[in-house]
């Protein structure tokens, strides 16, 4: 998988938009994350110009499991490791799980937006 495959996974599902958000930090690596948000809420990002991992929320539950199957799943970055994880490209996790893994974080954030938000997506129009 590549950055734009990736892309273009995210942003297939419903009401995702997406934003870079860092463009002042110092640090480069910042300056190029891109974060795929549905509301106000963000359930993924990527550095568009490394493309080495995503970065999305989890189920604290499945973590243990997940990073003990595969090798190219770890803590999240700069994240709360409790709720995030990284997961790795062009390591041993299959483009199919991080697609899996990646509906998964945006279905537990679109959980978590207020009545309002999820009416508001219900009714969204692609």
């Amino acid at each position: 998988m590549n950055i734009e495959e990736f892309r273009e996974y995210c942003l297939s599902l419903k009401g995702v938009h997406e934003k870079m958000p860092f463009p002042n930090v110092p640090d480069k690596y910042s300056q190029d994350v891109l974060c795929f948000y549905v509301a106000s809420k963000w359930f993924c990002f990527v550095n568009i110009e490394v493309f080495d991992f995503c970065c999305i929320k989890c189920n604290p539950d499945e973590m243990e499991e997940l990073r003990a199957t595969y090798t190219g799943i770890k803590p999240g970055w700069h994240m709360n490791k409790k709720h995030w994880i990284s997961v790795y490209f062009n390591q041993d996790v299959p483009d199919k799980e991080i697609k899996e893994l990646v509906k998964k974080s945006y279905d537990i954030v679109v959980k978590s937006l207020t009545k309002k938000e999820r009416e508001a997506l219900a009714n969204f129009e692609e």
